[in-house]
């Protein structure tokens, strides 16, 4: 009889597991249709799945971001970084491999102040690329391949260094509207005096740094704005100073002029610069000390070393009176210059600060 009924019990747990179908994967959604299909209150379903907020800024993958500032230097990128945060302020993306700046790069930096792609191979920039940057104040596109000055740069822009780079051309219309630029570096590149329209940094009234060094320009850029007080023209090709070359610039306090070729300063040039202070012109060809400088009320720092000057005159540098100079001399290098200095009279130098400040040397 036992035998009976445990056959029976075999039996009949069989036959459920014939009639029942293959085991499928189910959802989490399929489980609550079924609840509500089957009548179940709200308070035996499972708990509904909270909706997920959208997260903050990001920083982007391998770049480092505090507070407003974002640095993804030296990674090797060969593009600009995407979904960079919008409350950058500060973007380092120098010494990188990028080659072009697309539109949309700098989508939604509304707030970013300055920007660094130095040392990378940018060859290319799209008209309106910055169009996205209002307050940008700082443009910093040295060492790269560019060449020529970005279209459309933010009328915000404050300074801008691209020296190192191909440029051969700076055209006027690049700089129209840029009334706030107080800074522009463009030395090293392969400009040409031809290359520079006239009054191309005219329109600027802020512009006080002009550096354009190491290019090939044979003469002193025209059309300069007043507000200059400090140009930089060190070692280019300029043969000569003129009448004309320093018109206009009130308010130049330094003129670097090293390492040119220039062999004659004509009477009255620098009568154009009359706030000048430092006049550098060592490692030149002149012959003779610049005529003017004795009338100079400001100047304190003359560099002549390095040139052709045989003989020094006894009013060359002071005026005859002792009242009329504002500023004494704090500087003179007058050292490498075929002049006798034993020749030269110690009334020469009679509105020297000290007389330390006087360098002289044997020719060679």
């Amino acid at each position: 009889m036992r035998h009976i009924m445990k056959a029976t019990i075999i039996f009949l747990l069989l036959a459920q597991v014939a009639w029942a179908g293959p085991f499928q994967q189910r959802g989490l959604f399929d489980f609550m249709l079924e609840d509500e299909a089957s009548g179940v209150g709200p308070v035996d379903r499972l708990p509904e799945v909270p909706e997920i907020e959208p997260l903050g800024p990001v920083c982007p993958f391998r770049c480092q971001c505090h507070i407003r500032v974002v640095q993804c230097s030296d990674l090797g990128l060969d593009k600009v970084p995407k979904d960079l945060p919008p409350d950058t302020t500060l973007l380092d993306l120098q010494n990188n491999k990028i080659t072009e700046i697309k539109d949309g790069d700098f989508k939604n930096l509304k707030n970013l102040h300055t920007l660094i792609l130095v040392n990378n191979k940018i060859s290319k920039i799209s008209p309106g690329a910055f169009a996205p940057l209002v307050k940008l104040e700082r443009l910093y596109l040295s060492k790269n391949q560019l060449k020529e000055l970005p279209e459309k740069m933010p009328k915000t822009l404050q300074e801008l260094r691209v020296h190192e780079n191909e440029i051969t051309k700076v055209r006027k219309s690049v700089f129209n509207g840029m009334n706030q630029m107080i800074v522009i570096e463009l030395g090293t590149n392969p400009l040409k005096s031809s290359g520079i329209e006239n009054g191309a940094f005219q329109g600027m009234k802020k512009l006080s740094y002009i550096r354009i060094a190491d290019t090939n320009i044979t003469a002193i850029p025209q059309g300069l704005p007043p507000s200059l007080t400090e140009l930089h023209l060190d070692g280019n090709k300029i043969n000569k100073v003129d009448a004309t070359s320093l018109k206009g610039l009130n308010n130049l306090a330094k003129l670097g002029l090293s390492f040119n070729s220039i062999s004659v300063i004509d009477n009255g040039s620098l009568s154009n610069a009359p706030h000048l202070r430092e006049l550098h012109l060592d490692n030149n060809k002149l012959i003779k000390v610049p005529g003017g400088l004795a009338e100079h009320k400001y100047i304190q720092v003359v560099y002549l070393h390095n040139n052709n000057i045989s003989a020094v005159g006894s009013n060359d540098f002071c005026p005859p009176g002792y009242n009329t100079k504002k500023a004494s001399y704090s500087g003179v290098s007058l050292f490498s210059n075929p002049v006798q200095y034993w020749e030269i009279q110690p009334a020469t130098f009679r509105c020297v600060y000290v007389r330390s400040a006087i360098q002289l040397g044997n020719y060679k």
